[in-house]
């Protein structure tokens, strides 16, 4: 007899909670008060949501893509060459770009008419199809210490390292991880 009094008190009390309208707010504006606090974490440390505005990272990324920036990734390793970066644009540091790592700090670099030369040998690009070449040419360089020389994929409309120079590694704040929309542009960038 004792143990189904306590079953009906049980019964009674979760009844009592799930009728009470106060307790249904305190526990969603619990819930809503740790989505926001885990939102902000995932987005200060993590991952940053960023859209792409422009046609110079095509065919890779297309204008209003949407994709996670991975902010984290560069507290553990190093910035490589083909890494897709998004940094602070060195003449305006309110405006973000996002481009393709070709050469790396020490690294020479030499541009002869659109074909791309890394420490003296020829660079074969994948990303660039031969429609988003160009033909313009830069004489040699050593990129300097702490900093990368970048390029956007679509060479024949790119603003990028060839015109403002290699980007130091302070302005470099994250690594294109996945586009999350449109849905047929969805997966991991390369």
């Amino acid at each position: 007899m004792n143990e189904q009094s306590n079953e009906q008190s049980t019964v009674e009390e979760s009844e009592s909670t799930s009728k009470n309208p106060r307790t249904h707010l305190q526990l969603w504006v619990r819930d809503f008060v740790i989505s926001l606090m885990a939102s902000f974490f995932i987005i200060t440390f993590l991952y940053q949501p960023v859209k792409v505005e422009g046609t110079s990272m095509q065919p890779e990324l297309r204008d209003q893509d949407r994709l996670f920036v991975n902010k984290f990734a560069y507290n553990f390793e190093k910035i490589s060459r083909g890494d897709v970066v998004v940094f602070y644009y060195p003449r305006d540091t309110q405006k973000s770009y996002i481009k393709r790592v070709i050469a790396l700090p020490g690294d020479n670099i030499r541009i002869d008419d659109g074909r791309l030369y890394v420490n003296g040998k020829r660079v074969d690009e994948p990303y660039v199809p031969k429609r988003f070449y160009d033909t313009r040419s830069m004489a040699d360089m050593v990129v300097p210490p702490h900093e990368y020389f970048v390029m956007g994929d679509h060479r024949s409309i790119s603003s990028d390292s060839r015109d403002f120079g290699p980007v130091t590694r302070k302005l470099i704040y994250g690594k294109a991880a996945f586009i999350y929309w449109p849905a047929d542009n969805m997966g991991v960038i390369h």
